[in-house]
């Protein structure tokens, strides 16, 4: 049996292994082979030397996450982790998936106190370069995995950098499993239970003044995927949320808004489908249709996506959403 020592000397302990020994027990987890012996600063690893060898290579990978953002959740050490069986002793022969794929990625924006919006998986990445190079993106994939708050991002980033004059975020008013019966108030207040995931991104992205302003003065436009039927949509960025509740017309409806200087991005989870049990989803057909024309990307998120709270992706796995 080999023995490893390692020093922590640039980062906090207690921020490596996390409150209450969050991360401690997770890398443990990822190397049931080895023995972990933490005392302080120091790491002392017993194992086969293949297994200490992979060890040090995600404990380097943490580390650095670690030194760069000077912050690491439990999320971002298991996102790190997820790879280690592609050169375990059991399969060494597997490529290994991109590291740092928990937590690592480019800042896409800077959002309220400092705190910084960054793609932090690789379909994440994917969806950032995609804007780049098309004008139509599809992201798809269950609960959790960042595709709406992504999207968000990409357009605040876009406004502030002066590319666009306005954002354009929109959902199907469907409601979820409930019977919501009247509503009281204005039609603002009658449409907004339906889009508050957008405002809470919005939130998290933009001081709560400005974003009032914004909203004032129709910089940025919340509304019902009913109220763009007639209109153009142009130097802006048009977010769709919830496509997979949109019927067929409608997303044709929506597609064809389209101006110029637009891009269009499309999120939706076809696993909750809340439309009436008579009504089709119009986001298959338009997968379908769609995937070969130039300029439009489709972009599946996976469990790996998954950026919530750890119990999100077993729940998910517990309901066959994802594998």
């Amino acid at each position: 049996m080999n023995e490893l020592k390692l020093i922590l000397e640039s980062v906090d302990p207690v921020q490596f292994w996390g409150a209450n020994n969050e991360h401690y027990e997770i890398i443990k987890n990822a190397f049931p082979k080895l023995k972990i012996v933490a005392r302080g600063n120091e790491v002392k690893v017993l194992g086969e030397e293949q297994e200490l060898s992979l060890f040090e290579n995600k404990y380097n990978q943490i580390t650095s996450h670690l030194e760069k953002y000077s912050a690491l959740t439990a999320n971002d050490v298991e996102g790190i982790l997820s790879s280690r069986k592609a050169k375990s002793a059991d399969d060494a022969s597997t490529t290994e998936k991109p590291a740092g794929q928990g937590g690592g990625g480019e800042v896409i924006v800077f959002g309220t106190n400092g705190l910084m919006i960054k793609a932090r998986t690789a379909n994440q990445r994917r969806m950032v370069d995609s804007i780049n190079k098309n004008d139509v993106l599809f992201a798809i994939g269950p609960a959790g995995t960042g595709k709406t708050y992504t999207a968000v991002a990409l357009a605040v980033r876009a406004l502030k950098n002066k590319e666009i004059k306005r954002i354009i975020l929109t959902r199907p008013a469907v409601e979820a499993g409930e019977n919501l019966g009247f509503l009281p108030g204005d039609l603002k207040e009658k449409v907004d239970p339906y889009l508050r995931p957008l405002y809470d991104a919005l939130d998290d992205m933009i001081p709560a003044e400005k974003l009032k302003l914004y909203i004032e003065n129709r910089t940025i436009e919340i509304a019902p995927l009913a109220f763009m039927r007639g209109r153009t949509l142009d130097n802006c960025y048009v977010i769709l949320d919830e496509a997979q509740n949109s019927t067929d017309l409608q997303l044709k409806m929506f597609l064809t808004r389209m101006g110029p200087s637009a891009k269009f991005i499309v999120t939706g989870d076809v696993t909750q489908i809340d439309l009436p049990k008579k009504q089709m989803s119009g986001l298959h057909n338009a997968l379908r249709i769609l995937e070969d024309i130039p300029g439009i990307e489709i972009i599946y998120l996976t469990g790996e996506d998954v950026v919530r709270h750890k119990l999100v992706k077993r729940i998910l796995k517990a309901y066959g959403d994802i594998q």
